[in-house]
């Protein structure tokens, strides 16, 4: 398997409060994680960094190396990042009410554990076709859901940077974890929404489908991205060439 990933501060922002890596555990499996920080002075880029480096730093300690034994760790580790980001928010004044979102993907030969909590997403690339595997943990999607308005009306919503749950926040923070199988040829990409909020799913689908390499097809989403005006961070994360092993 390969990966790649990229990360660009937009046209409009004066930080890059977004947080990016992967890492690798005893047992030599991986774990790709995105943050997209939020509130305080600097305190966004203190949360995404915070959750993105301790995770992986736990993870890297692990033998674990199959899927139920990563739902279980994530499950314990997300929980008690979130707690260490309340702690940290409450010691230092300009933290205050610091949080950030997070999409995680451990991943394995035949399967991948996706766990999230706000608006940076998943996708699937399978057969020329896009699938987000995510929901937005957002205002403009609960209104989506509700059926009060569409989903082209919440990409322009005057709300629609507007996140419901996060890390570091409350502390209760429910985070979605689901796991789902992979092929041969798949794709994942991991992003924030200062790719989804400027690039549609469409031009998404066509980056993906090239023949390019997976660092050039991120780099091609940022270009896209900054384009389109970059209002935000703006991160994105691409692993290729899983393929199944045949039992012997």
């Amino acid at each position: 398997m390969k990966v790649a990933y990229r990360t660009s501060i937009g046209k409009q922002r004066n930080d890059n409060e977004d947080y990016v890596d992967v890492f690798t555990n005893q047992a030599g499996q991986h774990l790709a994680i995105i943050a997209d920080g939020i509130g305080g002075h600097q305190g966004g880029d203190v949360a995404s960094a915070m959750a993105v480096s301790h995770l992986g730093h736990e993870f890297e300690e692990t033998d674990l190396k199959t899927p139920s034994a990563a739902r279980q760790w994530i499950t314990t580790q997300i929980t008690a990042e979130n707690q260490s980001i309340i702690d940290k928010s409450n010691q230092f004044a300009d933290l205050n009410g610091m949080g950030t979102t997070l999409v995680a993907a451990l991943y394995f030969t035949e399967e991948v554990v996706i766990a999230n909590i706000g608006d940076s997403r998943a996708y699937l690339y399978r057969d020329q076709q896009l699938r987000q595997l995510t929901e937005d943990h957002s205002l403009v999607n609960e209104l989506v859901k509700r059926g009060e308005i569409s989903r082209q009306a919440a990409r322009h919503h005057p709300q629609k940077n507007v996140i419901i749950r996060s890390l570091g926040i409350s502390n209760d923070a429910r985070f979605d974890l689901n796991t789902y199988p992979l092929v041969t040829n798949d794709q994942l990409l991991l992003c924030t929404d200062g790719l989804t909020n400027m690039v549609d799913d469409h031009q998404i689908q066509e980056v993906l489908a090239s023949d390019q390499t997976a660092q050039a097809k991120c780099d091609l989403l940022i270009n896209l991205a900054n384009a389109a005006g970059g209002l935000d961070n703006i991160t994105v994360l691409i692993i290729t060439n899983f393929s199944r092993e045949v039992a012997e």
